[in-house]
């Protein structure tokens, strides 16, 4: 396990990290439901950290496609204690990450214990999310999303996936610089899943390399994703595990440096073998 906190992975010799997901929420496509309960939630986190979790990414909010918005006041009544909890029970080498698109929820995130802030609208839902993170000098996820969750699997449309994600997240990267953000605190995220069809997540999936070449350190989102459902004809996402260190495995050699997922011990070992293999090659 990577010992970190405040600082980003960088560099081609630095080993991938993982990222487990822990939704506070009744209603992600997953597992909504399942750790809506404080105590839950952080027995959960707990067993993740145990399988090998370096960061636990903890969301208050879907954004599954057609998930409606959630209130900045109930997102942080459900985000909050768990983050207390955790921050109580684990070492601050073990980083906890907000996800949310609202600057206030991220603000008393990070007043509670967090150490990331993970932003599926790359700073644009809220404009004071940018200012945030550079007044706070955290890392932050900057994602691509075509569209709002509620619409965005409502035909999206690319010309060339993998060339208009790679502008936009440059276009992003330049607005976080701009607004105080350090280049050591950003991180990308292609938006696997986030306004993409099964042909679009495919080629970006084959494009990861030209993403990793912007700079910042990419986190890969591919988890139990609705693609991987179609490709291996499961409609349960929960057997997806195998499917998910697919993507981990193909991540890692592309020079991915950060995974988010929810079955944490498989991927720990996909990650962890497949960076083994790639340092081998010099």
């Amino acid at each position: 396990m990577n010992s970190m906190t405040n600082s980003t992975p960088s560099g081609q010799d630095t080993p991938p990290l993982v990222m487990g997901i822990l939704n506070v929420t009744p209603d992600s496509f997953s597992d909504g439901g399942r750790y809506s309960e404080t105590a839950v939630a952080v027995q959960h986190a707990l067993a993740m950290i145990d399988e090998g979790a370096d960061l636990i990414d903890i969301g208050g909010e879907s954004t599954r496609p057609g998930a409606q918005p959630v209130p900045a006041a109930e997102q942080e009544r459900r985000v909050i204690p768990v983050i207390l909890r955790l921050r109580e029970c684990v070492p601050r080498s073990t980083a906890i990450s907000i996800d949310t698109t609202s600057a206030r929820v991220a603000e008393a995130a990070l007043d509670a214990g967090a150490d990331w802030i993970n932003d599926t609208s790359a700073g644009r839902d809220d404009p004071d999310m940018l200012a945030l993170a550079a007044d706070r000098d955290v890392p932050i996820v900057l994602m691509h999303r075509q569209g709002m969750p509620d619409a965005m699997q409502q035909n999206p449309l690319y010309a060339d996936v993998v060339a208009e994600v790679r502008d936009f997240l440059v276009q992003r990267i330049e607005a976080a610089l701009a607004t105080g953000i350090t280049q050591e605190k950003i991180l990308t995220d292609p938006g696997i899943g986030f306004g993409k069809t099964l042909e679009h997540n495919l080629a970006l999936m084959a494009g990861l390399g030209e993403l990793v070449r912007l700079g910042p350190p990419v986190l890969l989102g591919a988890s139990r994703k609705r693609f991987l459902s179609t490709i291996c004809r499961e409609p349960d996402l929960a057997a997806l595990m195998p499917a998910t260190c697919a993507t981990t495995t193909i991540g890692v050699l592309a020079g991915v440096k950060v995974f988010r997922v929810h079955d944490v011990a498989g991927n720990r070992q996909a990650a962890d073998v497949a960076w083994s293999i790639q340092a081998a090659r010099g």
